[in-house]
């Protein structure tokens, strides 16, 4: 991005100090390279200090069209990097505009440091009616509930120190959002002298939950006597020795595993170990190797309750958890999933807790990956599958981060061999959430060598649309490709279901849910913010030619965007899912 920079032009040095700058400074010494950000009065003060005390650097800013897209940027960068972005939303607006994107961050576990701003908290410094519209009381409440920790810190010294709690908090396992208010009037309000300087580090403590020994003993006596061990690989770390460790446990225990689509790649989907292929729900093959299960070991896994439930109210096998996430449970929010039936619960790190568990488990030779198939595509309508066999075709032997996916995904067109080959889903099940976070991986992945992939519905692609500006503005390469079938299928699905329970015409399902008449141009959208857009394409024998195109704009340092009209329909676990409860 040096290329790139906003460049401020310099100005007198000497000048007296403000609160803001004590802000600014605190975010350099912290390391966070970016804050993204949609302009507001509120916080003009710490946008003065990042632009002409700081040069617009380290962090830079990421002007963003919308704050829920802020916050997602931060979330997709978190996402591969496990590390915090800032975010700066306008007072109590831009917080109501940013929740969407925060919750989504507190369901996905991910660390991101939202700034906000209020004020002035003194009321004869406020402007007449704009700064009493925007004035709170307790701005905080309004994301309370989904983040870790808010502050509403009332002096510079405050601030630098709320800041440091804040940026802990959040990268602290299991991490998350977490939010820091900003009153207007310390921000502007001048120092009467520097504050005396502090070294970060020290107030950045690693907080390690390490595994009883007891505990990895009777772990590793269940699993070792079990005749059908299987790893549920859930909430796990980007890092890839850790996913070696997985890979060696596994091995050494001869243990099926079980993944899925709601969270990054955990483990190689195209191992004879893995079973069935990864999804939002459980697919047949997985519940059948479930059921069969005399001792399950859960990392963190994603609703555990409700998996166990899917394949009998009452397992009996052995069930082992190790979490944190009981650290983040309140009554406000359900992210926590159904109570599970647990043997042994291990309050650890999964990372942690794979590395003492290997340490006495016996090792394996790694198994090698099958080999990709041939595929040709005939032509004719456009089916999900196709789109993403299509789309691997053309990517060759590039190495590819699928940044999100649709709900209609396939998980068996692309096997995941590395941590960075799927990052996960949105967290929340928010639509919108997709173009953002995908902009936030890729520029998180800009340089890696890696191709940044992303597949959106069009719903989901409408809704975060603008994220696409701040892409090309700031030259992060990004190949997105539109899945649209024109509706929010979802939806339909939900209203099939009701009518059948009432015995009224299915056929009406699609009123109020079909995206058409006219269709909407993706590719046009895309172009009215700068990148090249292709599509519509309806025909699949084009599918390969066009992905190649457009991989090279990306790989040429632009964006692109694939509008791919495909037909209604999900794999036929999601449907199932979907028809067969009333939970949604």
């Amino acid at each position: 991005m040096s290329d790139h920079l906003e460049r401020p032009i310099e100005g007198p040095t000497g000048n007296a100090l403000f609160g803001s700058d004590i802000v600014a400074e605190t975010l350099r010494a912290l390391d966070i390279p970016y804050i993204a950000l949609n302009p507001g009065a509120s916080y003009r003060g710490l946008h003065d200090s990042i632009v002409n005390h700081l040069g617009n650097k380290a962090p830079q800013m990421l002007l963003c069209l919308h704050e829920e897209t802020a916050v997602a940027i931060c979330q997709g960068y978190a996402k591969v990097t496990g590390k915090p972005l800032a975010a700066c939303v306008h007072s109590n607006v831009g917080l109501f505009h940013a929740t969407m994107a925060i919750f989504n961050a507190w369901c996905d576990r991910m660390p991101v440091l939202v700034l906000g701003a209020t004020g002035p908290v003194d009321a004869p410094r406020r402007r007449p009616w704009i700064d009493w519209i925007h004035t709170a009381r307790d701005q905080g409440a309004i994301v309370r509930p989904y983040t870790k920790w808010d502050d509403q810190p009332a002096s510079a010294e405050a601030a630098r120190e709320s800041l440091l709690r804040a940026n802990w908090m959040a990268r602290t396992a299991p991490m998350g959002p977490v939010y820091v208010n900003l009153d207007a009037g310390m921000q502007e309000a001048p120092l009467d002298q520097p504050l005396p300087p502090i070294d970060p580090a020290r107030f950045m403590p690693a907080v390690t939950s390490a595994v009883p020994e007891d505990q990895v003993t009777q772990a590793l006596a269940m699993l070792r006597n079990a005749r059908n061990p299987v790893i549920l690989m859930g909430r796990v770390s980007r890092d890839e020795i850790a996913w070696e460790q997985r890979l060696a446990l596994a091995e050494g225990l001869n243990a099926r595993v079980i993944t899925d689509l709601k969270v990054g790649a955990s483990f190689p989907t195209d191992h004879p170990l893995h079973a069935g292929a990864p999804a939002t729900f459980v697919v047949p093959d997985a519940a059948a190797v479930l059921t069969a299960a005399d001792v399950i070991l859960s990392l963190d896994w994603v609703d555990l309750g409700g998996t166990l439930r899917s394949v009998g109210s009452a397992p009996s096998a052995k069930v082992i958890q190790v979490s944190l996430d009981h650290h983040l449970h309140n009554g406000w929010s359900m992210d926590h999933q159904a109570l599970p039936p647990v043997d042994l619960f291990i309050a650890a790190d999964p990372d942690i807790a794979v590395a003492a568990l290997l340490k006495s488990a016996p090792l394996a030779a790694e198994l090698p990956p099958v080999a990709p198939p041939a595929v040709s595509f005939a032509a004719g309508p456009i089916g999900v599958p196709v789109l993403g066999e299509a789309l691997r075709h053309a990517c060759g032997e590039r190495v590819v981060s699928l940044l999100h996916l649709p709900i209609s995904w396939n998980g068996a067109t692309w096997p995941f061999r590395h941590p960075l080959d799927f990052i996960g889903s949105d967290g929340g099940g928010g639509i919108g959430a997709g173009p953002g976070i995908s902009v936030g991986a890729a520029l998180a992945l800009r340089g890696s060598g890696r191709l940044p992939v992303s597949i959106c519905g069009d719903g989901d692609f409408m809704m975060g649309v603008t994220a696409l500006w701040t892409a090309v503005h700031y030259r992060i390469p990004l190949l997105l490709i539109v899945a649209n079938n024109r509706s929010f299928f979802n939806d339909e699905l939900h209203q099939e279901r009701v009518a059948r329970m009432r015995n009224r015409p299915v056929e009406n399902r699609w009123i109020g849910q079909r995206i058409d008449d006219p269709a909407i141009d993706m590719a046009k959208l895309a172009e009215g913010q700068g990148a090249v857009g292709f599509g519509p394409v309806e025909d699949a024998a084009s599918l390969t030619d066009i992905f190649e195109k457009a991989i090279a704009v990306v790989e040429a340092g632009g964006v692109a965007v694939v509008d791919v009209r495909v037909t209604p329909g999900y794999a036929a676990a999601t449907t199932a899912a979907l028809m067969g409860t009333d939970r949604g």
